[in-house]
């Protein structure tokens, strides 16, 4: 999954408390309990983000028979579990749920039973506010290897996976859209299930639509009856509930290779065609020579609407992507290659635990610059990644060296949101710790080859970090005698990483940029800063370094910001939404009263939480909280309703910061649209 990098000063995402884990060593290691579990004899670890008792049961397959009622926002039908009990006398079966479900019915159906189905009680009970615990009693007695059916008839509205955009929220405004976005454990409210990443499964579906409604699923295979309306998927190889995907509304494709097409509204199609070309199938070349064969035949591509909550999400054969990230060509490059990576890395081999996601998301990272410096060379991948780096150092010193999400290994408490476990470590220290072990080996072309062998030795099933260790170490027993290898301080350890790779091959392109910042900062005259500002030449990233160094200064002056406008306001409205973003977070923190027009004009335009949440959150920071409730009222109908409550949460927190201040930050300086005569 790929996330925007931070605003460099928003708020870390918060935990609950994380507490140092159990030495590494001697640790009861836990598998996938799907079919392609190399150590069937051990129990999954446990999942205090998971209400069910999946570790007993082996669940072997999954159907989904829904109906889509666009008019009520409603998906309905059933499910149908088929399980084989691992422990004998489990009196309850208990799937993850959440209070948006509303069940209507369970019956089971066992083998050597009767042939009519078994109507079974069950009740909805609280288990977190991410979610509910769907407890169902089952026929007794239950023996280990009888193979049950257990079918729950339910419907689906409006919880946190379900994304229903009218009309008005798509890009073409003329139909309505449905999405699903399951990861961390959100799907519990798409279908009762077990919502852990340690459970893996095949599936199948089959979606009922309304007339002239295309649906596609994260699966292997799909068709479609016209007659009777519906499409058909099946996934052949086991998943996680998490990346079970579903889309569906007035999409199109364009095949972009032999194994790839992209999928968007119709207004996009041919933007996102062209933005593409022939680049995936390049991309699935080079990492299959890294990594070994892609394993899940299909690599299409879905373009949703900024409301899509995240930049991108990997949801096998069928990446989804926000289609705002279509105006950042390098970012959309990055962040389709880092889904492609995720087709090893977190899909085809996924972490056991939430408690462990770099196994995903740091591996995924290394993989991606191993592609892209194949195929880009190293010094854009080590610019890039210096981008990356260098937005880690900026939230480590916000955090503080001691704070325990800076650790790759943490202690998920019941009743935590594992997705607030995500931010910059597990992706860069991640990253880091990953880039460390293909030191160890003293060869990147030898640390492909385990990698390869890690996929191979774990195809299909969920791990945890001794498991990738343990094979690490058989591979390169001579990294174990290493006197500075200290695996345990990497993953509880908190603070920077302590080793990071050499990005000396991207000088040539970090250190123009890091003279201009410091040719603006340093005291000198701003005419001197001035001859040097010319940055046409730049890539994106060079450009996004650079104005993420100025923001590490900010707020600036009057003078320096207008002679930064001067330089470069012009260059920046020609250039992407990463570009215009974080200009305008300058010209925020900064004050810079006459780019109020730029800002208006680009919260008018641009509707994605990725752009919308960092500028609103330093609009209410300050003394220009009345422009977020302008801009607020005006596009307020344009937003997705999830991102409408989350700034309706930020302009209120600023407004309440505003009257608690102390007089010299009265609530009375603030600054609105009207105030500057800024039309929108």
């Amino acid at each position: 999954m790929s996330l925007p990098a931070p605003a460099p000063t928003s708020s870390p995402a918060s935990l609950c408390c994380c507490c140092k884990t159990p030495s590494i060593r001697g640790r009861c290691v836990g598998d996938s309990v799907a079919s392609a579990s190399r150590r069937s004899g051990r129990r999954p670890p446990t999942d205090v983000a998971s209400a069910s008792n999946f570790a007993d049961f082996r669940l072997r397959h999954f159907h989904l028979d829904l109906r889509i009622n666009f008019a009520l926002k409603e998906m309905s039908g059933w499910l149908v579990l088929d399980l084989l009990p691992l422990v004998t006398g489990v009196p309850t079966l208990v799937l993850d749920a959440h209070p948006s479900l509303t069940v209507h019915a369970v019956d089971c159906k066992t083998s050597g039973g009767d042939r009519e189905p078994t109507c079974l009680a069950f009740r909805l009970e609280p288990f977190a506010d991410f979610g509910s615990a769907l407890k169902i009693d089952l026929p007794e007695p239950v023996e280990v290897g009888t193979h049950m059916q257990v079918t729950v008839r339910y419907a689906a509205t409006d919880g946190p996976a379900m994304w229903w955009l009218d009309s008005e929220l798509t890009c073409g405004q003329d139909r309505p859209l449905v999405f699903t976005q399951g990861h961390s454990v959100s799907n519990r409210s798409f279908f009762p299930c077990f919502d852990s990443p340690a459970v893996k499964s095949t599936y199948t579906a089959a979606i009922r639509v309304p007339d002239d409604v295309t649906v596609l699923m994260s699966a292997s295979r799909s068709c479609y009856s016209k007659a009777e309306r519906v499409f058909h998927f099946s996934m052949d190889a086991p998943v996680p509930a998490y990346l079970v995907a579903l889309v569906a509304g007035n999409l199109r494709h364009a095949d972009v290779g032999p194994r790839s097409r992209v999928w968007a509204e119709p207004c996009l199609l041919s933007c996102a065609a062209k933005k593409l070309g022939g680049s995936v199938e390049s991309w699935l070349t080079t990492a299959e020579e890294l990594f070994g064969p892609y394993l899940w035949g299909r690599c299409d591509l879905v373009f949703l609407p900024p409301s899509f909550p995240i930049v991108a999400m990997e949801n096998p054969c069928l990446t989804f992507i926000v289609a705002s990230i279509l105006e950042s060509g390098e970012f959309l490059l990055i962040d389709v290659v880092h889904e492609i990576a995720h087709a090893w890395f977190g899909n085809a081999v996924t972490n056991a635990s939430w408690e462990e996601m770099w196994l995903s998301e740091g591996l995924a990272t290394y993989a991606q610059r191993r592609i892209t410096a194949q195929a880009y060379g190293a010094a854009f991948t080590c610019l890039e990644s210096a981008v990356r780096l260098d937005a880690l150092h900026r939230q480590l010193r916000l955090l503080g060296e001691d704070n325990p999400v800076t650790r790759l290994q943490v202690q998920l408490e019941p009743g935590v949101n594992p997705s607030t476990l995500m931010n910059l470590f597990t992706y860069e220290k991640g990253f880091c710790f990953v880039s460390y072990l293909s030191s160890l080996c003293g060869d990147v072309g030898r640390f492909d080859g385990f990698l390869r062998d890690y996929i191979s030795e774990f195809k299909f099933a969920s791990v945890v970090a001794q498991d990738f260790l343990d094979l690490f170490l058989a591979t390169f027993p001579e990294a174990a005698r290493n006197e500075g290898a200290d695996f345990q301080h990497w993953l509880t350890g908190c603070g920077a990483p302590p080793y990071q790779p050499d990005l000396s091959a991207g000088d040539a392109l970090t250190e123009p940029v890091r003279d201009l910042c410091r040719a603006w900062t340093n005291g000198c005259q701003l005419p001197e800063a001035t001859a040097v500002s010319d940055v046409t030449g730049w890539t994106t990233f060079q450009v996004v370094l650079f104005l993420d160094c100025m923001l590490d200064h900010a707020p600036l002056t009057h003078e320096v910001m207008s002679h930064l406008h001067a330089c470069y306001a012009s260059l920046f409205d020609g250039l992407n939404a990463e570009v215009q973003v974080r200009w305008l977070q300058l010209v925020v923190r900064s004050a810079f009263y006459p780019d109020l027009p730029r800002l208006a004009a680009f919260l008018q335009k641009h509707t994605s939480r990725m752009y919308t949440v960092p500028l609103y959150e330093d609009l209410s920071a300050g003394t220009m909280r009345g422009v977020a409730a302008d801009a607020f009222r005006q596009t307020q109908r344009r937003l997705h309703p999830n991102l409408r409550r989350t700034l309706q949460q930020i302009i209120a927190q600023g407004q309440h910061n505003a009257h608690v201040a102390p007089p010299t930050q009265s609530p009375d300086a603030a600054v609105s649209l009207r105030d500057v005569n800024v039309s929108a």
